[in-house]
Protein backbone atom coordinates (compact mmCIF):
# COMPACT_ATOMS: atom_id res chain seq x y z
CA UNK A 1 0.00 0.00 0.00
CA UNK A 2 0.92 3.36 -0.88
CA UNK A 3 0.81 6.75 1.54
CA UNK A 4 0.75 9.75 0.04
CA UNK A 5 1.99 13.23 2.68
CA UNK A 6 0.85 15.94 1.68
CA UNK A 7 1.74 19.74 2.90
CA UNK A 8 -1.36 21.56 4.00
CA UNK A 9 -0.51 25.71 3.02
CA UNK A 10 -0.21 26.13 -0.05
CA UNK A 11 -1.13 23.14 -1.22
CA UNK A 12 -4.56 22.74 -0.07
CA UNK A 13 -4.91 25.62 1.99
CA UNK A 14 -4.07 29.26 1.62
CA UNK A 15 -1.31 30.66 3.54
CA UNK A 16 -2.48 31.39 6.85
CA UNK A 17 -0.05 33.99 7.82
CA UNK A 18 -0.34 35.46 4.99
CA UNK A 19 -4.48 35.29 5.09
CA UNK A 20 -3.80 36.80 8.32
CA UNK A 21 -1.00 39.82 7.63
CA UNK A 22 -3.18 40.75 4.43
CA UNK A 23 -6.10 41.64 7.31
CA UNK A 24 -3.96 43.62 9.50
CA UNK A 25 -2.08 45.16 7.12
CA UNK A 26 0.86 43.97 8.78
CA UNK A 27 3.32 42.81 6.05
CA UNK A 28 6.20 41.57 8.24
CA UNK A 29 3.51 38.62 9.08
CA UNK A 30 3.69 37.88 5.17
CA UNK A 31 6.89 35.60 6.15
CA UNK A 32 7.17 32.02 5.71
CA UNK A 33 8.96 28.82 5.12
CA UNK A 34 9.07 29.53 2.11
CA UNK A 35 11.22 32.87 3.05
CA UNK A 36 12.83 31.90 6.00
CA UNK A 37 14.37 28.04 6.24
CA UNK A 38 14.82 28.41 10.00
CA UNK A 39 11.77 27.45 11.56
CA UNK A 40 12.10 28.23 15.45
CA UNK A 41 13.39 31.73 13.93
CA UNK A 42 10.37 32.09 11.46
CA UNK A 43 8.15 31.43 14.64
CA UNK A 44 9.95 33.70 16.95
CA UNK A 45 9.87 36.20 14.45
CA UNK A 46 5.85 35.88 14.29
CA UNK A 47 5.60 36.07 18.05
CA UNK A 48 7.30 39.03 18.58
CA UNK A 49 5.14 40.83 16.21
CA UNK A 50 2.03 39.28 17.60
CA UNK A 51 3.32 41.08 20.72
CA UNK A 52 4.14 44.07 19.23
CA UNK A 53 0.76 44.74 18.22
CA UNK A 54 -1.52 43.47 20.66
CA UNK A 55 -2.92 39.80 18.92
CA UNK A 56 -4.08 36.94 20.04
CA UNK A 57 -5.40 33.18 19.00
CA UNK A 58 -9.12 34.46 18.65
CA UNK A 59 -7.97 37.52 16.32
CA UNK A 60 -5.61 34.70 14.39
CA UNK A 61 -8.54 32.41 14.50
CA UNK A 62 -11.50 34.94 13.09
CA UNK A 63 -9.48 35.40 10.16
CA UNK A 64 -8.95 31.45 9.47
CA UNK A 65 -12.87 31.25 9.93
CA UNK A 66 -13.15 33.35 6.62
CA UNK A 67 -11.15 30.88 5.01
CA UNK A 68 -11.62 28.16 2.39
CA UNK A 69 -9.64 25.40 0.54
CA UNK A 70 -7.95 26.67 -2.65
CA UNK A 71 -9.85 26.27 -5.75
CA UNK A 72 -9.76 22.71 -6.65
CA UNK A 73 -8.26 21.33 -3.70
CA UNK A 74 -11.13 19.74 -2.49
CA UNK A 75 -11.88 17.44 -5.56
CA UNK A 76 -8.26 16.54 -5.58
CA UNK A 77 -7.78 15.00 -1.99
CA UNK A 78 -11.28 13.28 -2.76
CA UNK A 79 -9.27 11.87 -5.99
CA UNK A 80 -6.26 11.18 -3.98
CA UNK A 81 -7.90 9.26 -1.22
CA UNK A 82 -9.47 7.10 -3.62
CA UNK A 83 -6.04 6.27 -4.80
CA UNK A 84 -3.91 6.36 -1.65
CA UNK A 85 -3.61 6.73 2.14
CA UNK A 86 -3.76 10.17 2.68
CA UNK A 87 -1.77 11.79 5.64
CA UNK A 88 -1.35 15.91 6.20
CA UNK A 89 1.81 16.50 7.39
CA UNK A 90 1.97 20.18 8.37
CA UNK A 91 3.68 22.65 10.54
CA UNK A 92 0.66 24.68 11.37
CA UNK A 93 -1.14 24.16 14.59
CA UNK A 94 -3.91 22.50 15.45
CA UNK A 95 -5.37 25.37 17.14
CA UNK A 96 -5.06 27.14 13.50
CA UNK A 97 -5.98 24.29 11.04
CA UNK A 98 -9.49 22.68 12.73
CA UNK A 99 -11.64 24.95 10.90
CA UNK A 100 -10.66 24.41 7.52
CA UNK A 101 -9.80 20.61 8.24
CA UNK A 102 -13.49 20.43 8.20
CA UNK A 103 -14.15 21.67 5.13
CA UNK A 104 -12.00 18.97 3.54
CA UNK A 105 -13.93 16.26 5.04
CA UNK A 106 -11.29 16.12 7.97
CA UNK A 107 -8.18 14.22 6.41
CA UNK A 108 -5.74 13.20 8.85
CA UNK A 109 -3.25 15.73 10.46
CA UNK A 110 -0.40 16.05 11.84
CA UNK A 111 1.23 19.33 13.23
CA UNK A 112 2.09 21.16 16.31
CA UNK A 113 0.50 22.83 19.00
CA UNK A 114 0.10 26.30 20.56
CA UNK A 115 0.66 27.44 23.94
CA UNK A 116 -1.54 30.22 25.45
CA UNK A 117 -2.30 32.25 28.28
CA UNK A 118 -4.97 32.84 29.91
CA UNK A 119 -5.80 35.96 27.86
CA UNK A 120 -5.53 34.10 24.80
CA UNK A 121 -1.86 35.88 24.10
CA UNK A 122 0.51 33.21 22.20
CA UNK A 123 3.56 32.88 24.29
CA UNK A 124 4.96 30.01 22.73
CA UNK A 125 4.42 26.52 20.03
CA UNK A 126 5.30 22.91 20.69
CA UNK A 127 6.61 20.77 17.83
CA UNK A 128 5.62 17.22 17.86
CA UNK A 129 9.08 16.35 17.39
CA UNK A 130 12.33 17.65 15.73
CA UNK A 131 11.74 17.75 11.84
CA UNK A 132 8.73 15.80 11.83
CA UNK A 133 8.05 15.76 8.69
CA UNK A 134 10.78 13.39 7.71
CA UNK A 135 10.28 11.44 10.85
CA UNK A 136 6.70 10.64 10.18
CA UNK A 137 8.09 9.33 6.55
CA UNK A 138 10.34 7.29 7.99
CA UNK A 139 8.10 6.20 10.39
CA UNK A 140 5.69 4.85 8.08
CA UNK A 141 8.60 3.44 5.88
CA UNK A 142 9.33 1.49 8.93
CA UNK A 143 6.16 -0.40 8.54
CA UNK A 144 6.91 -1.10 5.03
CA UNK A 145 4.53 2.26 3.15
CA UNK A 146 5.89 3.38 0.17
CA UNK A 147 5.82 6.79 0.71
CA UNK A 148 5.53 9.62 -1.75
CA UNK A 149 5.65 13.51 -0.86
CA UNK A 150 4.04 16.51 -2.01
CA UNK A 151 4.99 20.42 -0.51
CA UNK A 152 6.02 24.15 -1.79
CA UNK A 153 8.41 25.03 0.73
CA UNK A 154 11.71 24.41 2.54
CA UNK A 155 10.41 22.89 5.46
CA UNK A 156 9.10 20.32 3.24
CA UNK A 157 12.47 19.27 1.57
CA UNK A 158 13.48 16.92 4.03
CA UNK A 159 10.22 15.38 3.87
CA UNK A 160 10.74 14.99 0.09
CA UNK A 161 14.01 13.74 0.06
CA UNK A 162 13.11 10.94 2.53
CA UNK A 163 10.03 9.64 0.47
CA UNK A 164 10.52 7.25 -2.02
CA UNK A 165 9.25 10.02 -4.59
CA UNK A 166 8.83 13.48 -3.68
CA UNK A 167 7.12 16.27 -5.73
CA UNK A 168 7.33 19.93 -5.33
CA UNK A 169 3.63 21.44 -5.74
CA UNK A 170 3.54 25.29 -6.25
CA UNK A 171 6.80 26.03 -4.90
CA UNK A 172 8.36 28.94 -5.40
CA UNK A 173 11.16 29.54 -7.88
CA UNK A 174 13.62 29.91 -5.29
CA UNK A 175 13.14 26.75 -3.98
CA UNK A 176 12.86 25.27 -7.27
CA UNK A 177 16.01 26.52 -7.75
CA UNK A 178 17.84 24.93 -4.81
CA UNK A 179 16.06 21.48 -5.46
CA UNK A 180 16.14 20.33 -8.81
CA UNK A 181 16.38 16.87 -8.08
CA UNK A 182 11.91 16.98 -7.65
CA UNK A 183 9.85 17.61 -10.39
CA UNK A 184 7.93 21.04 -10.20
CA UNK A 185 4.04 21.04 -10.94
CA UNK A 186 1.61 23.84 -10.50
CA UNK A 187 -2.04 22.39 -11.22
CA UNK A 188 -3.59 19.85 -9.71
CA UNK A 189 -4.14 18.14 -12.65
CA UNK A 190 -0.01 17.43 -13.22
CA UNK A 191 -0.02 16.61 -10.09
CA UNK A 192 -2.19 14.10 -10.19
CA UNK A 193 -0.50 12.74 -13.52
CA UNK A 194 2.97 13.10 -11.31
CA UNK A 195 1.09 10.79 -8.44
CA UNK A 196 -0.46 7.84 -10.74
CA UNK A 197 3.50 7.46 -12.32
CA UNK A 198 4.83 7.15 -8.98
CA UNK A 199 2.35 4.23 -8.27
CA UNK A 200 2.74 2.34 -11.80
CA UNK A 201 6.27 2.59 -11.26
CA UNK A 202 6.40 0.29 -7.81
Amino acid sequence: MEILCLDLEGVLVPEIWIAFAEQTGISALKATTRDIPDYDQLMQQRLRILDEHQLGLSEIQSVINQLHPLEGAKSFLDWARSEFQVIILSDTFYEFAMPLMQKLAMPTLLCHRLITDESGRIVNYKLRQKDPKRASVIALQSLNYRIVAAGDSYNDTTMLSQADSGILFRAPENVIQEFPQFPAVFAYDDLKQKLLEFKDNL
